[in-house]
């Protein structure tokens, strides 16, 4: 079998109001003002298939929320998103590829996290045969191309794949080019998965 995992809240912990956190320690614009101006909208989208620079979507995200930021203040803001690693998910992976199976990450990310996130931590590419990353692919979940291009570049045919994702039109995508998918809720939704599984 082909295991698939999303990396934000799948595998590690992320959360998107510490960056909002900093960027207000940074502005002194409050919190609850960056709460209501941020968006994942056209720019973000385009940051995650690799079409526009780290520095214009810094530059489209300040306009976007009246934000006047270096491009330092933005990055260091930006990589606060990540909290911590879910170790027993790692730990499912590692014992999924000692039973045979494949084990690959599909991830929406950007370059300005992809800086970070792999020092960081470690454990993540030491647990998957391969990382699928958006900006790389030039294309971004839930678009079924991407879905079919990690099948087509595993070889394997959808029937034969399982995708765990926290994000329902992430679920909703695989799901029509008939993938298996799991919406991870909580930290316990892969271990109780698995629990019956393994």
């Amino acid at each position: 079998m082909l295991y698939i995992f999303d990396l934000g809240n799948v595998i590690v912990d992320i959360d998107f109001n510490r960056v909002l956190g900093a960027w207000s320690d940074f502005s002194r614009v409050p919190l609850a003002t960056l709460k209501q101006s941020f968006s994942m909208g056209e720019p973000f989208h385009q940051h995650e298939r690799g079409e526009i620079s780290d520095e214009a979507f810094a530059k489209a995200l300040c306009e976007e929320m009246d934000l006047s930021l270096s491009y330092e203040q933005f990055s260091t803001g930006w990589q606060a998103v990540f909290v911590a690693l879910r170790p027993e998910v790692i730990a499912i992976m590692h014992k999924l590829r000692e039973q045979g199976h494949r084990v690959v990450v599909l991830s929406n990310t950007n370059r300005l996290h992809t800086t970070y996130w792999p020092e960081q931590y470690p454990e993540i590419r030491a647990a998957a045969d391969t990382i699928y990353l958006s900006q790389e692919m030039g294309m971004r979940k839930p678009e079924a191309r991407i879905y079919q291009k990690v099948l087509e570049l595993e070889g394997v045919s959808a029937d034969d794949a399982v995708f765990f994702d926290d994000n329902a039109d992430n679920i909703l995508g695989a799901q029509q080019v008939g993938i298996t998918a799991i919406r991870v809720h909580d930290k316990k939704t892969i271990p109780e998965y698995f629990a019956k599984q393994l």
